[in-house]
């Protein structure tokens, strides 16, 4: 009888869940696989959240966060605690995502233990090692190490190409979190979102609504006070028809600043941050988001939603040359002038509103188990 393929999953952030759960799911359909999962969870409660909704259960859970660690620390705990597993374990495959602290570990480890590395959304690049960091070095670090790279694009394909990754070992996916998301958007609206649209009075023709999410590294400092002193402008300049929403990471370089500048706005509500399935469903209902995140950078597409994105650089060039994403940094007069200019012109809204969505069509974690087993032969 042939030996199962076997398959260690691994990772440890709320965004490595969202884009792995569809992976992990479709590897469970695969009988001739057997397919284990750990987490590092270096973000505990955020990632717990993401593994309810997605009904996923760890195999291993080496619960490696701590209060305030630093990258060095958390880097140690995971070589440290992975180590181990990977020794026991001995899987034919290991999966990893994107550019995580517990991706970088994970991929010089499974190198240590000479096995084959998986990089699910590999290739991505800003080409500035500083912006974002530490994630444009995180998977840098990966791509070097990995055997079969799966490039959401043909864009992220043509810059492992250039980095002399062989064609061979470069598979076009698509993103994953189209997957995630196509399976988020189809459940019901939660009812934690249906009593914000009414205590807020969006929607129905009433008041529209724009979204916030800042908290990179990066916008640590000036930036993110530039950024509020942006949105304190705009909350006043649409204070009877528009709702603004930010729900504010819970890290202390983004909560004091933005509690400090921005708690008095009537029409801006700071709140917690939001668990997957409502954060989707609430952001469905928006005509604007202004974030510095990655993952939104490829979800808001998707769902139709015009991104003014608060950095000076993106791993995500697609959504800009698509039309769906525009980079406006932290300057006050930049932010300010893209977003009146989408709040008040229906033609320019609609335009990138319709735009087409570059980042795949919920096929990928499909893509990723196929040439799993291909290249397993």
């Amino acid at each position: 009888m042939k030996n199962k393929l076997r398959v260690l999953t691994i990772f440890g952030t709320r965004p490595e869940a969202v884009k792995m759960a569809p992976v992990v799911h479709e590897l469970s359909r695969h009988p001739e696989i057997d397919a284990q999962v750990c987490v590092t969870a270096q973000h505990r409660q955020m990632l717990d959240q993401v593994l309810e909704v997605f009904d996923i259960h760890p195999d291993i859970d080496l619960n490696l966060m701590k209060p305030d660690q630093s990258l060095a620390q958390l880097s140690a705990e995971i070589f440290i605690n992975l180590d181990p597993v990977l020794n026991d374990l001995k899987p034919d495959w290991i999966l990893i995502q994107g550019d995580t602290t517990t991706v970088t570990v994970a991929s010089i480890l499974g190198y240590y233990h000479q096995l084959r590395i998986g990089h699910v959304e590999a290739g991505l690049r800003s080409f500035d090692k500083w912006q974002p960091f530490p994630e444009e070095i995180n998977r840098r670090i990966a791509g070097v190490v990995s055997d079969l790279h799966f490039a959401p694009t043909e864009g992220n394909r043509s810059n492992l190409l250039k980095e002399g990754i062989p064609p061979e070992m470069i598979v076009v996916t698509g993103n994953s979190v189209i997957d995630a998301l196509q399976e988020i958007t189809s459940r019901p609206v939660p009812a934690q979102v249906s009593q914000m649209l009414s205590q807020f009075g969006i929607g129905n023709g009433k008041k529209r609504l724009v979204m916030i999410t800042a908290h990179r590294r990066e916008n640590f400092g000036q930036p993110i006070l530039d950024i509020c002193s942006a949105l304190r402008q705009l909350a006043e300049s649409y204070n009877q028809n528009t709702v603004f929403i930010y729900p504010v990471h819970l890290n202390p370089n983004i909560q004091k600043p933005v509690y400090q500048q921005l708690s008095d706005l009537p029409n801006l509500h700071l709140i917690p941050p939001l668990d997957y399935l409502p954060m989707v469903h609430l952001m469905k209902q928006a005509c604007l988001l202004l974030t510095d995140s990655g993952g939104l950078q490829e979800e808001a597409p998707a769902l139709g939603i015009p991104t003014l994105v608060l950095r000076s650089t993106t791993e995500r060039p697609e959504g800009v040359e698509a039309g769906t994403l525009k980079l406006v940094g932290s300057d006050p007069k930049i932010i300010l002038s893209e977003a009146h200019h989408l709040l008040d012109n229906p033609q320019a809204h609609a335009a990138m509103t319709n735009a087409v969505n570059p980042y795949g069509d919920g096929h990928a974690a499909e893509r990723i188990v196929q040439a799993l087993i291909e290249h397993s032969r």
